[in-house]
């Protein structure tokens, strides 16, 4: 039978619940918001030479347990995350040989980090890509901004930002900490989106369904048609809208999931949800029964 997209994703999250359980916190919720978006860029939208950045960088398990399938690492890596031995940290750090082109988790860098490369791209005249995952809260930040409008400015086609619009800071909602950071609701009677926000900086934006993996994927099809026809066209921008802790019932939407690890009753839960053990089989796993 063929793994589809949500097969691998679910797949994907169980992986992630594992690796929780090795450390007393880790950032479960922010990776599994982001993950059908990670997965999209790595399955379907990239090509071997082009480079992805998480600025988000405490999402990166999302990453990780995608680098760990395509053999970027090797198999025991993971069972080393978070430890002095291991290359594998709560956020990451630079080490392109597996694939990880920057050291993000400082919120706000990753953009300007992202649009370097792709201006030292443009100037060596390679068809490279440079893709970014940004943070709706990392968006509050005035260097993301500042970076927004050089971008525009040198014409970074070859830059295509993600941003994971879950609506979450680390402890809030953005809606109800910065209401006027995105406001999509048709019935406003000014359309204050991150979308709009993009596209009067210059970019070329739309706005998605972020856990629909055609749409993630359509999106950034269409960014990279734009790069290729013409080196006159603005940065690309797709708003990616998700569900942080997505795929868990009891993680969705929740603040307390930002920075914690599931107990062993709460991680066979969401496992039994994930379509994995059962709920008594996982936390005996955990308990090392």
């Amino acid at each position: 039978m063929i793994e589809t997209t949500a097969d691998r994703c679910r797949r994907y999250r169980r992986r992630i619940l594992e690796i929780s359980q090795q450390v007393q916190a880790a950032h479960v919720a922010p990776a599994f918001s982001c993950l059908e978006i990670v997965d999209v860029l790595y399955h379907e939208v990239m090509r071997p030479q082009d480079v992805f950045i998480m600025s988000k960088g405490h999402g990166c398990l999302a990453q990780y347990v995608v680098l760990e399938e395509l053999g970027k690492f090797g198999a025991g890596e993971l069972a080393l995350y978070c430890t002095p031995e291991g290359i594998l940290g709560a956020h990451p750090d630079y080490c392109p040989a597996v694939g990880i082109h920057a050291s993000t988790g400082s919120l706000g860098h990753g953009l300007g980090i992202a649009a370097g490369q792709a201006l030292a791209e443009k100037i060596k005249g390679s068809d490279v890509r440079v893709y970014v995952l940004l943070s709706d809260g990392e968006c509050q930040e005035g260097s993301m901004w500042e970076v927004a409008m050089v971008a525009a400015n040198l014409g970074l086609d070859n830059l295509v930002v993600l941003v994971d619009c879950n609506n979450f800071g680390g402890m809030d909602r953005m809606s109800k900490v910065h209401p006027a950071l995105d406001r999509p609701d048709p019935s406003q009677q000014v359309d204050a989106s991150l979308r709009v926000k993009f596209l009067a900086f210059g970019w070329a934006a739309t706005a998605v369904d972020g856990h629909h993996s055609a749409q993630v994927a359509r999106a950034a099809a269409v960014a990279n048609v734009r790069a290729s026809i013409a080196r006159s066209i603005p940065p690309g921008a797709v708003i990616c809208y998700t569900t942080k802790g997505k795929g868990v019932s009891f993680m969705e939407s929740a603040p307390l999931w930002h920075y914690r690890s599931p107990n062993p009753e709460e991680y066979g839960r969401a496992l039994a949800e994930l379509g994995g053990a059962s709920s008594e089989e996982a936390a005996d796993a955990a308990q090392g029964g």
